[in-house]
């Protein structure tokens, strides 16, 4: 009993953290993920321009590949020239940093990413840990606090 107890709140806790934030609205600058509300917040002054896509079939070539979390639109920023300093750290790093693979896939806020080549901003990891991910161990993000 303790053991079907137990793999019940384990298959819980591990669909509830696979769960998709709804409210997440992702951004991406110069070919790095971030959200919105981390430019709005952050980073007002160093953003350019704006271009709003309400749709993953919005998207222009470039940004294709950022269909998966564009369920609620994503938003590409032209930062200013001057404004290269914003942290940024590439998913396979973040695999190193917790001793898995390199190419294990991420998960931000739901949203599974598989390449794990892409950047991301750093102001986006606000909680980070390690979570089974259909039976394997992957880095869970949260980018809110």
């Amino acid at each position: 009993m303790k053991k079907l107890l137990y793999s019940f709140l384990l298959l819980s806790s591990a669909t509830l953290f696979a769960q998709k934030n709804a409210s997440t609205k992702f951004a991406v600058a110069d070919d790095i993920v971030g959200t919105v509300d981390m430019f709005t917040a952050n980073h007002k002054s160093s953003i350019q321009s704006t271009r709003t896509y309400k749709s993953a079939a919005e998207l222009p070539q470039n940004l294709k590949k950022y269909g998966f979390i564009a369920e609620n639109g994503l938003v590409e920023y032209k930062l200013k020239s001057n404004q290269g300093g914003i942290d940024r750290i590439s998913l396979s790093e973040i695999n190193a940093q917790y001793g898995l693979a390199k190419d294990t896939p991420v998960i931000i806020d739901g949203y599974e990413f598989k390449n794990s080549d892409t950047k991301v901003f750093g102001d986006i990891l606000n909680n980070m840990h390690v979570v089974d991910n259909n039976g394997t161990k992957a880095v869970s993000i949260t980018t809110k606090n």
